[in-house]
């Protein structure tokens, strides 16, 4: 290997490591490329800008090259003029941390309200996530755009409480526009009594020219009962108080507040008798967790339909409704809504399913055209229950292939070389996984779906397995579902559910949902493995199979695969054989799922699975039973339908 230097211990650049590859050469990429990477990434830590200058030039021709400028630039960002932010964001157009520079740089300095260094920024700046939008809708409102405040109509009535600081920050300009209508201050200032935001309230009702105080408002928080007693009614501040007392005694003890509204609502406005009811509504709509369901929260949603519904409100409203199959009310629910929310295929379906149970036929029609068109505009949930609603059955196996040219370009793409390369070496996966994720969106935008292809291909066959998934679900005409829906560690899976009987495809569904299948995965609330599995979880999985539990081997995959199985076995059992509650129960704890199991009569599945009071399993229990279908026909088990796994939900047991 006379061509072939060893460099070891050289801080060359990555080319010339692929070059001395390209000749059959053993050499250490580790040690050519990851020791300059980190190197600037810990001087970067340090704040040694020196040393960020030296690998600057080190690293100058290697894919990685730009990191060290990068992170230079990124030290005391906001004292950094915008146009060295624009010069990057030029030298390496359309790259992952020019963007990530540019969106970074508009937020701190929407943080120092100097709008005008983040003007130019802007531009830079294509794929913003939730609290970059609302710094770039700072900047943007700040420069006259009156189209801004329209578009964020809806985080302007939210009352969630950790909002990042940059929507805060929109509120508050929006507050003080004279673009918001006095009828838009009003329905701000009920969200937030509703919600208790005390500060906020006041100073929304100050914009309105009301007094309301926030020491009157703490008091009434410490005996909202005593006061709604004897609470005047006289005048829109008194209006204000009443319904921060009302929603402060429904959070504190719901029976109560669902007693006291019409007492309440006595003797006032329609439109504040209205919010009075929606309070009680949507805090017994939101705290099914503490107080379970309850008809009486629909009946209010009811009687407060008339004056205007933030999003958060419409959602609950729905969802309630969907869970005592009031299709009349989801009707109203729906009605309610934003265009856009509207337009969601979750909302569409459900129009669906209210207008096919109405008895004039004009309903059922445009229920069957709802169906066709979900049906055939996906395959993901509400495709699949589509689907079903009108007698498909679902059998689709794609299997695009890249080409030899896909393969090529992917070995090309400087976004994906880039991913490529920080995977190779070791590199914090925040940094591999960001330029993945925009790689496969410049594709992505392209409707490039052979490079798509081809990098689910090469990250599948290195076993970067959630990327691989990631790249394969973008593509646009042509598909691989074989990529989309892997199945690593085949044998194991189909040995472990096939000895608790359990159909492998339900036991994937459930593992690319819970790690995409990064075996080393953990999870902030402590679970790990391919399966999640909690520690607590796997003591009792020991036990019950009467082994001597090792915190070790859950990092084995054999191990976790056999435990995991084991366990969403064990409580199919405990909950009617139902794989619904079993996929909710796995998720959110078997007594949890067991808990909002109907008490007065049977349900659909779908409308359990709607109705779930957690977000995060409600999600969960859609994307289990879609990927189950999928796998299914991946593992060759021929036409599949959802009904097959979404059976009706049972009566919850009276001794339970």
């Amino acid at each position: 290997m006379g061509g072939c230097v060893s460099h070891k211990k050289n801080k060359r650049y990555l080319g010339v490591v692929l070059f001395h590859l390209s000749l059959g050469c053993t050499v250490s990429i580790a040690n050519a490329a990851n020791e300059q990477f980190n190197d600037a990434l810990a001087a970067a830590n340090s704040g040694n800008l020196t040393r960020l200058d030296q690998d600057a030039i080190a690293m100058q021709n290697d894919v990685l090259g730009y990191y060290p400028e990068y992170f230079k630039l990124n030290t005391n960002l906001a004292l950094q003029p915008a146009s060295s932010i624009i010069q990057f964001a030029q030298k390496y157009p359309n790259s992952a941390m020019a963007e990530k520079l540019a969106a970074d740089y508009v937020e701190e300095k929407v943080k120092e309200t100097n709008y005008a260094d983040a003007q130019p920024v802007l531009s830079y700046i294509t794929n913003p996530d939730n609290a970059e939008n609302c710094a770039i809708a700072q900047v943007r409102a700040k420069s006259g755009d009156p189209l801004v405040f329209a578009e964020y109509k809806d985080l302007w009535l939210s009352t969630n409480n950790n909002m990042p600081d940059s929507c805060m920050g929109l509120n508050r300009m929006m507050s003080s526009s004279p673009l918001m209508t006095t009828e838009d201050k009003q329905q701000r200032l009920w969200t937030q009594l509703r919600a208790g935001q005390i500060g906020l309230a006041a100073s929304t009702a100050q914009s309105l020219g009301l007094n309301v105080s926030i020491a009157q408002l703490t008091q009434i928080q410490t005996n909202p009962l005593g006061y709604l007693w004897s609470a005047p009614k006289a005048n829109d501040t008194d209006y204000a108080y009443l319904i921060f007392a009302l929603g402060r005694l429904a959070d504190s003890d719901l029976t109560a507040g669902l007693t006291a509204a019409n007492r309440a609502a006595e003797g006032v406005p329609p439109a504040v008798q209205k919010y009075l009811y929606r309070t009680v509504a949507y805090i017994g709509g939101t705290t099914v967790l503490k107080n379970n369901f309850n008809r009486i929260v629909l009946n209010y949603f009811d009687a407060s339909y008339g004056i205007p519904f933030s999003a958060e409100e419409a959602e609950i409203y729905a969802r309630q409704a969907i869970r005592f199959g009031a299709w009349d009310s989801l009707i109203r629910a729906i009605s309610v809504m934003g265009v856009t929310q509207q337009q969601e295929s979750r909302w569409q379906y459900w129009l669906a399913r209210a207008d096919e149970q109405q008895a004039d036929k004009s309903y059922k029609k445009q229920a069957s055209t709802l169906y066709s068109d979900l049906a055939n505009n996906g395959d993901d949930y509400y495709n699949l229950l589509a689907q079903e609603k009108i007698g498909q059955k679902y059998n689709r196996v794609d299997q695009a292939e890249p080409s030899a040219d896909d393969m090529q370009r992917v070995n090309q793409d400087i976004n994906f070389n880039r991913a490529f390369a920080l995977r190779t070496i070791a590199a914090p996966a925040s940094y591999a996984n960001r330029e993945w994720n925009w790689a496969v969106r410049q594709a992505y935008l392209k409707k490039d779906d052979g490079l798509l292809l081809a990098a689910a291909q090469k990250a599948a066959n290195m076993a970067w397995y959630d990327r691989a998934i990631y790249a394969a679900e973008r593509t646009v005409s042509r598909h691989n579902y074989n990529l989309r829906y892997l199945t690593p560690h085949q044998n194991a899976v189909v040995l472990h559910s096939g000895n608790v009987g359990l159909d492998p495809a339900w036991a994937y569904g459930l593992m690319r949902q819970e790690s995409r299948f990064v075996a080393n995965a953990r999870s902030n609330v402590g679970a790990g493995g391919l399966m999640q599995i909690m520690p607590n979880t796997a003591k009792l999985v020991a036990r019950q199979m009467g082994e001597t539990y090792n915190p070790a081997a859950l990092s084995d995959m054999n191990t976790n695969v056999r435990y995991g199985t084991y366990y969403l076995s064990m409580i199919q059992g405990q909950l009617n054989g139902n794989a619904v509650l079993a996929t909710a129960g796995y998720n959110a704890g078997p007594n949890r799922a067991l808990r909002w199991q109907p008490t007065d009569q049977p349900i659909a599945a779908d409308q359990y699975v709607e109705s779930i009071p957690l977000d995060e399993t409600r999600n969960y229990v859609k994307n289990v039973m879609t990927n189950t279908i999928h796998y299914g026909a991946i593992l060759g088990q021929g036409q599949q339908y959802i009904s097959k796994w979404m059976k009706i939900i049972p009566l919850r047991s009276s001794s339970e």
